[in-house]
């Protein structure tokens, strides 16, 4: 029965919102291209500096939980970078599979599923994660995929060119100075209101975006990048918490971050630039419906154990 209600109580939300997104494109057939942009362009940096200027947390903590995720980052990476050398991949497909693994649906996905499966502290340490998940997704993320068709100091400028880069910039300018950007109307009312639609569009485009997949690879192609993301990503969750010592609410809250599907900024960014676009947007499809299944089991024996 646990599983049963993890899955109610957690995961149909989230179905019955990107589901919206894929029925309404199956009626009215949206723009996928144009919700890219708006969510890429504004709704993610918006959220991302919201968060990180109101973000109320022990520093010591907050540093913790941001080498925790480089580290997770790093070590699938790795194991990307050996998964496709052994496979034979040509060079755009290993960066698909690599971003794939490392940067996961911390925002869209992570946020309404840590509401729901731990409801208080898990936002404010999500925040955290989506800091490292984002500012990384578009800075490596983009590197990673604009360097196999652009020499290494092109690609660099693709990444300063991202508006989430700038907004992390731009919100701890504002922490440091000690600026009270909230009291400005103006500014901060735009702010929080594009933070707020960032979960709602996000899914939708999810939605719209699964609609829109046509997987014509071998499911025995993609097995590898799911499995690296859901199996894979809580397998190394698990013991990098061990290693850094996290015990307890906030220990399960972290692994089950590293247990979401492959972030669909990764298919956003690989439609921009244009590399294999096909095997990062199956990812995306089949890592988020089988992640229905996998964060339902993860949940469960979390609260379990704990």
């Amino acid at each position: 029965m646990i599983f049963w209600n993890v899955f109610i109580q957690v995961l149909l939300p989230l179905l019955i919102m990107f589901g919206a997104g894929w029925l309404l494109d199956r009626i009215r057939l949206l723009d996928l291209g144009t919700l890219v942009k708006l969510t890429v362009n504004l709704f993610v940096p918006a959220f991302i500096f919201y968060e990180l200027v109101n973000a109320k947390i022990n520093s010591a903590l907050a540093l913790q939980i941001v080498l925790f995720t480089i580290a997770v980052v790093v070590v699938l990476f790795i194991l990307g970078e050996i998964i496709g050398r052994a496979l034979g991949y040509t060079k755009n497909r290993k960066r698909s599979l690599q971003v794939a693994g490392m940067f996961y649906n911390s925002a869209n996905y992570g946020i309404p599923t840590m509401h729901l499966a731990f409801p208080g502290i898990s936002e404010v340490v999500q925040v955290f994660v989506i800091l490292v998940q984002n500012v990384g997704n578009f800075t490596l993320g983009v590197f990673l995929f604009s360097s196999t068709h652009n020499p290494g100091w092109k690609a660099l400028g693709h990444m300063f060119r991202q508006p989430s880069v700038w907004a992390v910039m731009l919100a701890l300018l504002t922490r440091a100075t000690g600026w009270q950007v909230q009291n400005i109307q103006w500014i901060w009312m735009p702010v929080d209101y594009f933070h707020r639609g960032l979960v709602g569009i996000a899914l939708i485009t999810l939605g719209v975006q699964l609609s829109q997949t046509r997987v014509k690879i071998p499911l025995r192609h993609l097995a590898w990048p799911v499995g690296l993301r859901l199996i894979g990503g809580p397998a190394v969750g698990f013991l990098l918490a061990w290693a850094f010592g996290f015990k307890g609410e906030i220990r399960d809250i972290l692994v089950l971050s590293t247990s979401f599907p492959t972030a669909v900024n990764t298919a956003l960014i690989a439609h921009e630039f244009k590399t294999d676009y096909e095997y990062a947007a199956a990812t995306v499809f089949y890592s988020t419906l089988c992640s229905m299944g996998t964060v339902t089991v993860l949940i469960a024996f979390l609260k379990m154990s704990g």
